[in-house]
């Protein structure tokens, strides 16, 4: 469900790291939101769905389901990088924007069909499927958000997506209760473990810290708190959706 992860998974080029240190967050914008939001952050991150993926547990028809409709996701992620991009002030973070919108379009979404075709999972298939309502119900949230606030609204939004995914990594590697051989998730977990994700999230983190002093993040932080509760509560239902097909 994130940006660059469609073309590691793909590629298979990432660095599979067996011990993942916790992002650097302390003292951040996104500390203190995750904080706010401890509990919907665990009910999230520590979803039985996460659960399955660490042990090799979770039935292939849930993962099936939740690939699909993280294909139309990727349609709805990327209008919001376009919005990011309209949202944005300065040249320097419109041409981001644009680039990253750029890359999911052009590469990104392309390498994620390949990822499931692997799983027998075409994109005629995918593309016919109707959205499930916790698909609609997360993208159009964060897009609203985007479109009634402005860029900051829409990147504490989109946070517990790209952070979150990579804390998820690093706490299946961690795991005790983690199977390596024979998981067939393995290769999603080794993704979103590894130096490049974790990458990407870090730089995520940084961006928020640097949107929300130039735009007041401290006087709006229980609106913002409010829009991250909720972004998290909406990627929990996106795992239920999964294991509801199952």
């Amino acid at each position: 469900m994130v940006l660059q992860a469609e073309y590691l998974l793909a590629t298979a080029t990432f660095k599979r790291s067996e011990s993942v240190d916790a992002i650097p967050a302390a003292g951040t914008l996104f500390a203190r939101l995750r904080d706010a939001a401890r509990p919907s952050w665990e009910a999230y991150v520590a979803h039985p769905f996460v659960r399955g993926l660490t042990d090799g547990s979770l039935p292939e028809a849930a993962f099936r389901r939740y690939l699909t409709q993280d294909y139309l996701f990727l349609i709805h992620f990327a209008r919001a990088f376009a919005l990011a991009a309209f949202k944005h002030a300065t040249v320097a973070d419109i041409r981001g924007a644009a680039a990253t919108l750029n890359a999911l379009i052009d590469h990104e979404m392309t390498l994620h069909l390949q990822y499931c075709a692997q799983w027998g999972i075409g994109e005629e298939a995918m593309s016919a499927q109707p959205e499930a309502e916790e698909t609609m119900a997360y993208t159009r949230y964060v897009l609203e958000r985007g479109l009634a606030g402005d860029v900051l609204d829409l990147e504490v939004a989109l946070a517990p997506c790209v952070i979150g995914y990579a804390e998820i990594g690093a706490r299946i590697t961690r795991d005790p209760a983690r199977k390596a051989d024979g998981n067939p998730y393995e290769p999603w977990r080794a993704m979103y473990a590894g130096d490049e994700f974790q990458a990407v999230a870090a730089d995520a983190i940084v961006r928020l810290d640097r949107i929300g002093a130039a735009r007041g993040a401290e006087a709006r932080f229980s609106e913002l708190a409010r829009t991250f509760d909720a972004a998290c509560r909406l990627e929990a239902r996106f795992w239920r959706m999964g294991l509801d097909a199952a």
